[in-house]
């Protein structure tokens, strides 16, 4: 059997429904191959715990032009180009103070060779604390005008060390005390084909 990942994130205002984000993302194939393999096998690791917002992914030059970085997926021990801020998104963790709003859901319909992971997490009013009390900064380079953002496994070794799953890259997005911001971040794994053979 041939397996694909894709990703897909969604950034918008759940009040207006006004997107400020929608396009595609990397997979860290190698971390994920792992996560896999350690979910399949039920070791209890690797599984997608965290989502993590940074501001490290662009540039921006005087004149309003973006420069975008390239993702970083392509070594083991990789991660945000600047972290700022995660949240918990495993909504059996009793860690997450808010499971019904971030959680994970998976979605499969009978039938279909693939099967959606739903990663949902929203940045209410008041968090992350210490973020601007209006989206009208000029600076695009505050830690909380996210411009990427990334998926991250369990370890046991603690909270926010876990490997990167996935990475997006994106125009700078500010959050401030004044808007709500959701996240719907999709993985999708799926069968390259639903034919089967006998050796």
């Amino acid at each position: 059997m041939n397996l694909d990942i894709i990703g897909m994130v969604k950034i918008f205002d759940p009040i207006d429904n006004f997107v400020y984000v929608d396009k595609c993302n990397a997979i860290h194939y190698e971390n994920m191959s792992e996560a896999l393999a350690q979910s399949v096998a039920n070791k209890g690791t690797h599984f997608i715990s965290e989502m993590h917002f940074g501001n490290g992914g662009t540039t921006v030059d005087p004149t309003g032009v973006i420069t975008y970085l390239p993702t970083n997926t392509n070594v083991q021990n990789a991660d945000l180009y600047s972290p700022t801020y995660y949240k918990i998104v495993d909504d059996t963790n009793a860690a997450n103070g808010d499971p019904l709003r971030n959680k994970i859901v998976v979605n499969h319909t009978s039938g279909l060779i693939y099967t959606d992971i739903v990663v949902s997490c929203l940045l209410d009013y008041g968090e992350p604390s210490g973020q601007a009390a209006f989206d009208n900064s000029q600076s695009l380079n505050g830690d909380f005008t996210f411009d990427e953002l990334g998926l991250k496994g369990f370890t046991s070794a603690g909270a926010g060390l876990g490997p990167l799953l996935t990475h997006v890259i994106f125009s700078p997005v500010q959050k401030s005390l004044n808007r709500l911001i959701q996240i719907d971040y999709t993985v999708r794994i799926q069968t390259l084909t639903n034919l089967s053979t006998n050796a």
